[in-house]
């Protein structure tokens, strides 16, 4: 999927300086900085489903910023991928995405930093097989298509699913698919397995009576991850932290509410409440900003998509790791 954005201005920090130079107090210098960030929007990229939709849904992230002089626009995306392009070509400054995309954007050369991450929720990422499929194990798809979104999280499972069965890369005929592509595949037989994430996997089982063959658990943690660019956290790093306790907000509010977050999300995603109930439980919630065990972790993945040449370098995942 390709878009063309356009880059929003960037801070300059020249009126500052001046004020600084004509020997300005820092109560004056703070106010321009204020007055600076008032005239800017906070560019947020989210996808239907996920947690931010409840934060947008909800309005606390907006009404936050819109006290502290910041406009929130939201951007829609269909992937993790995809939202990174945007991140990377400056269209957005904030994104949620899972473990794989920012490791393919830093592969790429992307300006990005880690700003926070969610609880694992491993439960949310499936292999699907349709109902009347002969398959029974993971072995099995050796040879057969499996269709999965490039770049994002189930790209991972992948790996680990190989890893466990000592098969190769090569011994499966892996098909790149965004999500509505795959669904469409799957339903009419042309793929033989889905690796595919909530609440798109919820939505085929309750919908097309889809058969879980594998979930994540026990082999990936699958943390949803907070992004921005570098330029942006150093130009505005208030804005990330009031961001991060808007998003821990709506994660206590969720975690207390499932109903009604499923009454938010429902349709958005074309599910029953139900349905969308169960996906939501199997988010994780309580968001941090990242500690070494994430750190390492998500080192281990950029390690392996790299030992697969399926990334063109080897990554320093740390050096990317916001520090508020």
């Amino acid at each position: 999927m390709s878009r063309t954005f356009h880059p929003g201005r960037r801070k300059s920090i020249k009126l500052i300086s001046a004020l600084a130079a004509w020997g300005g107090t820092a109560a004056t210098a703070s106010l321009a900085w204020a007055q600076q960030t008032q005239a800017r929007e906070f560019r947020v990229g989210w996808q239907k489903g996920s947690n931010l939709a409840i934060l947008k849904a909800r309005g606390n992230l907006d009404e936050r910023l819109a006290r502290e002089g910041v406009t929130v626009r939201w951007i829609e995306f269909t992937a993790g991928p995809q939202m990174l392009e945007g991140l990377n070509v400056g269209s957005i400054d904030f994104a949620c995405v899972g473990e794989t995309p920012p490791v393919f954007a830093q592969a790429a050369g992307a300006d990005l930093v880690y700003v926070a991450n969610e609880p694992p929720a491993p439960r949310a990422e499936k292999v699907l097989v349709q109902k009347d499929s002969p398959i029974r194990a993971f072995s099995e798809l050796k040879g057969r298509r499996i269709a999965l979104n490039r770049g994002s999280n189930v790209h991972y499972l992948l790996l680990r699913l190989l890893e466990r069965e000592g098969l190769q890369y090569s011994d499966v005929n892996v098909v790149y698919l965004p999500p509505a592509d795959a669904r469409a595949a799957f339903e009419n037989g042309s793929i033989d397995a889905w690796i595919i994430w909530d609440p798109f996997a919820q939505a085929a089982i309750g919908q097309v009576d889809a058969r879980v063959l594998e979930s994540g658990e026990g082999l990936v943690h699958n943390y949803n991850f907070y992004l921005s660019t570098g330029k942006y956290a150093n130009a505005h790093p208030e804005v990330l932290k009031w961001a991060i306790e808007e998003v821990k907000a709506s994660d206590d509010w969720t975690l207390a509410h499932f109903d009604e977050a499923a009454e938010i999300l429902a349709p958005q995603i074309g599910l029953s409440k139900d349905i969308t109930r169960t996906a939501l439980q199997n988010y994780g919630y309580g968001v941090q900003y990242l500690d070494d065990a994430v750190i390492r972790n998500q080192q281990a993945i950029a390690d392996a998509f790299s030992g697969q040449k399926l990334i063109p370098r080897p990554l320093d995942v740390a050096s990317v790791v916001w520090r508020p």
